[in-house]
């Protein structure tokens, strides 16, 4: 089975978050499985270039890759060298699996391939839903979405993650067929180690992701004024400076400047870090998974998500944290109700990592990405 799959970006351009790990370990993960993969993508890294040889085929941790050179140093990612290449070569691929939307590679590519009748399989990634038509470009993204976004759709299938970003993508699109198959996030195995500083006097609070406006920070933030209990909170990840310029401006104006820790971007060490921490919280405005619940709970670590987060109800139906509305307030009277409850965490603590180990085996949801793969190509021969 020669599936192309089509990102506008791929590691190590770690820069745009969670989605570059799910694509770029879904792809690992199926060439073990014995699938024939190559990647299409570009050589963005934010608004810098990554440091590889364009147009030409290397082996990136097992799978082949090409990255092409973009004319666009922005969210475009407008690159007719790649756009050239699915033209010429889209029709010896059983399968294309687009990454994304609202880039010219996902929207001109899936175009392509429709239009050589090659079949199209399209993981939105959390960048279609209602939220993403309140941010940026609103004109533009409504253009492209009834020019091309729904006739495209119409003639390809979806992949979601979440049952949350199913409901989501049908209220704005009708693909032939809907697939809604978790992501595969990158674990360490279990250790059952405890850590007694979990028990210590000051609640311990971790924000771990992309630092952009959709994740709500600025929710958490407001929220801390209103804790009644000695806390602190570390923020890991990066983002734009002037907006987390804005954030820290918000904090301190608040009187709790000195109770966050802003540590960066982190990789190879988050696992200790969720690890080192009582409570995760996700407070966005609109996440279509959020692989930093799983790496969390999967360390044992507790999460208090936004009712917007794709996991949210998978959350609360096992038990494994809580939810609530995305606003100050709301969150405050959730973070003090949860200071009282250590006895939950400390059961979440212990029965967390094993649920995880199981719900998202890597070897049963590579056999739902086949089956997925299976009933597209089929589809397309009858």
């Amino acid at each position: 089975m020669k599936i192309l799959q089509i990102s506008a970006s791929y590691k190590p351009a770690l820069i745009y978050g969670g989605p570059i790990m799910s694509v770029s370990m879904l792809c690992q993960q199926l060439v073990t499985a014995g699938f024939d993969i190559m990647v299409y993508t570009t050589t963005a890294n934010g608004t810098l270039e990554l440091p590889v040889a364009p147009n030409k085929a290397v082996t990136v941790d097992g799978v082949t890759v090409i990255y092409f050179k973009r004319i666009t140093k922005d969210h475009t990612h407008f690159s007719p060298a790649l756009l050239k290449s699915v033209w010429q070569n889209v029709k010896q691929y059983d399968v294309v699996h687009i990454q994304a939307w609202w880039n010219l590679v996902s929207v001109l590519s899936c175009l392509i391939a429709v239009w050589r009748r090659v079949p199209v399989v399209i993981s939105a990634r959390g960048t279609l839903s209602p939220y993403s038509f309140q941010n940026k470009n609103k004109g533009i993204k409504k253009t492209i979405h009834h020019l091309f976004t729904k006739p495209l759709f119409k003639r390809s299938y979806c992949h979601v993650t979440t049952q949350r970003e199913q409901e989501a993508m049908l209220s704005l699109v009708r693909p032939k067929s809907i697939f809604n198959i978790a992501n595969l996030v990158k674990l360490p195995l279990i250790n059952r180690a405890t850590d007694s500083n979990h028990q210590g006097s000051v609640f311990k609070l971790i924000f771990l992701s992309r630092i952009e406006e959709k994740k709500g920070l600025d929710i958490l933030i407001n929220a801390l004024p209103y804790l009644t209990f000695p806390f602190t909170l570390t923020i890991a990840g990066d983002g734009d400076s002037r907006y987390i310029a804005e954030l820290k401006k918000l904090a301190k104006s608040n009187g709790h400047e000195q109770s966050i820790n802003w540590l960066g971007f982190q990789n190879e060490n988050k696992f200790e870090l969720l690890k080192g921490n009582n409570l995760l919280v996700l407070p966005s405005y609109d996440e279509n998974f959020g692989n930093v619940v799983i790496e969390s709970l999967s360390q044992g670590t507790a999460v208090l998500l936004s009712e917007f987060v794709g996991l949210s109800t998978y959350v609360v139906e096992k038990s494994l944290g809580w939810q609530c509305e995305p606003n100050s307030r709301a969150f405050a009277r959730q973070l003090n109700l949860i200071n009282r409850q250590r006895a939950e965490l400390t059961r979440i603590r212990a029965a967390a990592p094993s649920i995880i180990a199981a719900d998202f085996d890597k070897n049963n949801l590579i056999n739902q990405y086949l089956n997925m793969y299976t009933n597209i190509i089929n589809h397309g021969r009858l």
